[in-house]
């Protein structure tokens, strides 16, 4: 695995970009790998790319993958939408310089992966291929949560921080259950923890994204917590699966656990 760091300057903010290529497969047959984003968790209000060294590279080399690891801005210094205008900026770096492009995020990172389909498809580019969802917070108005593990209170807080602004909490890309265009979004894979406060949410969006005729798939799994599912092996097959055959046109792995 090769590892390496560098950032990019968005108005004004350093974005901390961590990469990791797997050492054997710098491309493949036709071009280069493709490009994967993550988004780490936090709130939105904490987080770096340190913390998912675990994830990115066990995407990267199953995929395989050149995954970077964004260090997108934190609220409340940096409310919204500074994080997806970060990962906008990652995604168009990125584009650049890899194959097929996909977006993936845990917790709030998942948010923030979301936000960045939207924009994307609203901009007109960068065209994102794939994107895949580990408890995500979708829902600032926390009305669809359900009775397992996590703190609403905890989340409000973090609401709070990233859209001070009650307005903002009704923005499509600040509540994309909200968003009555979900249509020309990319093929999606949401993986839920059976006991996650969140889980209602994300199924919910799953739900909405299927009337909307975009590609979804959704898989829950028992017996994680929604901070360990990002490093679940299971979740992680799931999704490394998931992205190979919608970045690289590969049929499904016989030892996926999905």
């Amino acid at each position: 695995m090769e590892r390496s760091r560098t950032s990019l300057m968005v108005e004004g903010r350093e974005v901390p970009l961590c990469l990791f290529r797997p050492a054997a497969n710098r491309s493949t047959a036709d071009g280069p790998l493709p490009g994967l984003l993550y988004f780490h968790g936090g709130g939105f209000t904490s987080g770096s790319v340190e913390e998912v060294e675990i994830t990115a590279m066990a995407l990267a080399e199953s995929i395989p993958a050149l995954v970077v690891a964004v260090g997108y801005a934190l609220a409340p210094e940096n409310p919204f939408p500074a994080a997806i205008e970060d990962a906008h900026a990652a995604a168009v770096w990125l584009a650049e310089r890899a194959g097929p492009l996909g977006v993936a995020g845990h917790d709030a990172g998942g948010h923030v992966a979301v936000s960045l389909t939207l924009l994307a498809r609203d901009r007109g580019g960068p065209e994102i291929a794939a994107q895949a969802l580990f408890g995500p917070m979708l829902d600032p108005s926390l009305t669809r949560v359900g009775d397992g593990e996590g703190s609403v209170t905890d989340c409000a807080r973090c609401y709070r921080a990233y859209l001070p602004e009650a307005a903002l909490r009704l923005h499509p890309y600040a509540a994309p259950l909200e968003s009555r265009r979900l249509g020309r979004l990319p093929p999606i894979l949401i993986a839920t923890a059976q006991n996650d406060v969140l889980r209602p949410e994300a199924e919910s969006y799953a739900a909405r994204l299927i009337d909307a005729g975009v590609p979804t798939e959704v898989t829950r799994f028992a017996g994680v917590s929604h901070a360990g599912l990002a490093n679940h092996p299971p979740a992680l097959a799931a999704a490394a699966d998931f992205f190979r055959r919608r970045l690289t046109g590969a049929p499904s792995h016989p030892s996926s656990n999905r």
